[in-house]
Formats: structure tokens, C-alpha cells, sequence
């Protein structure tokens, strides 16, 4: 049975993103745990890992409850559910599953069928020719990047497929500074979500923790003059041209170069 929470929201929109392979910087997982801080999200649904993972790959976490109890965590994708001022929010998150990928996306479809959303938000992070220093791009949709995908593009599809509304976002992390976290494009992700939906959300201490991301890799760009140079070269570009769908491909096929390699 579906859980009731799920049912009769309010304009409801979901939001989906996938840890691992999907998520430069954890950028879009990012987002989804901004969300979930400040939107006094419930968990309404938990898929059961033994169905999608390989807990040789996600390994199940030991964890102390507030009694001080010894707890295992097992790597899942959860549902929850969170509220705005004018429209409620369906989050899905977790690690990018490891079996079964057209049954998860199956499972997940058919929840959806309840919620009947406003909108679905896919959402990943990409690694790509783009200077730290400048605005972090993000693409939304159609490109004509063919090639090998990940859960994000299947799940996607699958929802085009089931009649939702669905939107892609992709930012655009730069390949030489890809350790998480990356709160700048965090940030630009929740901007570009905050369009679709209509709807201000508190991006509390984002801009902030942007800002000292930023001055921490020009300090460590500054050390390397190779860097130093190639950083340049990408400004210069960036500032002359804007991305071309053909532009936004070709990151898209360095990206999956780099997470081949």
C-alpha cells in the first residue's frame, strides 16, 4: 500500500538524484540534503536494498543511536516527503543502485502514479571543461550527447515514458578541482530548481560556503602555473562564447571518459 503521506500534496513537485557515477562532486546529492535540512522532511517510503545493491560496492555502515546502541545502516534509496510555503516536495535519493535498474525505475514509476507531481526534477553533476571562477553552468535537458548514461538518465526515461513532466539538470564541475563537496554548484543547481518550481527556498549559508570553495581553489590553482594557465584559457573561452548544445555533448562524453578511466 502506499503510504498516505504521499498522497493529497499540496502542488507536489519531485526532486531525484543518485550519489556515485551520476554526481560530480556530490553537487546533486547536495542539493537533496539542503532540502531535506530545511524542509522538515518525513521518510515515507524505503526501497529494500537487498533488491538493487551489491553491499560489496555500498557497504553497510555501523552507527550509534541516541541511546548509544550499536546500528546498521544499509546503503537505500528513501522517499521523502517535505514542505515549502506553497507546494510540498517529494525528495528520491540514494546511492546509484548496482542490479535490476528497469525494476527500480519500475518500482519507483509506480509511486510516482500516486503523486501525481506537478513536475519531476532529475538532477546530476558532470565533470567538464569549466573555470571555478566564473558561474557554474548547468544544462537542462536535450542535448545530443548519445552514449553510455547512468541511473539518472534511465530514471529519467522512464518517467517520459510513464507521461510525467520531466526535467533534466546537469552542472558543469570543473575536472581539475572534482573532490566533493562542490557547494558551488550545489548552489547553482537549488537556483535553477528554485525557477522551475516557482518558489523561494532558503539557501542559508550556500553562498557563503560558495565563496570560501572558491578562494580555496584559486589559492591551490595559484600553486600550479600549469593549472594556473589551463584556468585561464577556460575563462577565456567561457567569456567569449556561450555553451553550444554540440559544447555541453562533448563535456558530457569527457565526463564518462574520466569515470571509465
Amino acid at each position: 500500500m502506499v503510504p498516505v503521506e504521499l498522497r493529497h500534496l499540496r502542488r507536489p513537485v519531485v526532486l531525484v538524484a543518485f550519489s556515485g557515477w551520476n554526481d560530480a562532486g556530490d553537487a546533486a546529492t547536495g542539493v537533496m540534503d539542503h532540502l531535506s535540512e530545511i524542509c522538515d522532511t518525513e521518510l515515507a517510503f524505503a526501497l529494500d536494498p537487498d533488491d538493487y545493491y551489491d553491499f560489496t560496492e555500498s557497504r553497510p555502515v555501523i552507527m550509534r543511536d541516541e541511546d548509544g546502541d550499536r546500528t546498521l545502516e544499509w546503503a537505500t534509496t528513501e522517499v521523502l516527503v517535505g514542505h515549502l510555503a506553497e507546494r510540498d516536495l517529494v525528495l528520491i535519493s540514494g546511492p546509484e543502485p548496482n542490479f535490476r535498474w528497469k525494476a527500480f525505475c519500475a518500482s519507483l514509476v509506480s509511486l510516482l502514479r500516486s503523486v501525481d507531481p506537478d513536475r519531476v526534477i532529475v538532477m546530476g553533476a558532470m565533470l567538464a571543461d569549466a573555470p571555478h571562477t566564473r558561474p557554474t553552468p548547468v544544462s537542462e535537458d536535450g542535448t545530443d550527447y548519445e552514449g553510455p548514461t547512468g541511473i539518472v538518465g534511465v530514471f529519467a526515461g522512464a518517467c517520459r515514458e510513464a507521461g510525467f513532466d520531466v526535467t533534466s539538470l546537469w552542472a558543469s564541475v570543473p575536472h581539475y578541482v572534482s573532490d566533493p563537496p562542490n557547494p558551488k554548484a550545489t548552489l547553482a543547481l537549488l537556483g535553477r530548481v528554485e525557477d522551475l518550481i516557482d518558489e523561494t527556498i532558503d539557501v542559508q549559508d550556500l553562498p557563503q560556503l560558495a565563496s570560501v570553495w572558491e578562494e580555496r581553489v584559486k589559492e591551490l590553482v595559484v600553486e600550479e602555473p600549469d593549472i594556473s594557465e589551463y584556468v585561464t584559457g577556460l575563462e577565456e573561452r567561457y567569456d567569449t562564447a556561450e555553451a553550444t548544445a554540440d559544447e555541453i555533448a562533448l563535456q558530457f562524453e569527457r565526463y564518462l571518459r574520466r569515470r571509465e578511466r
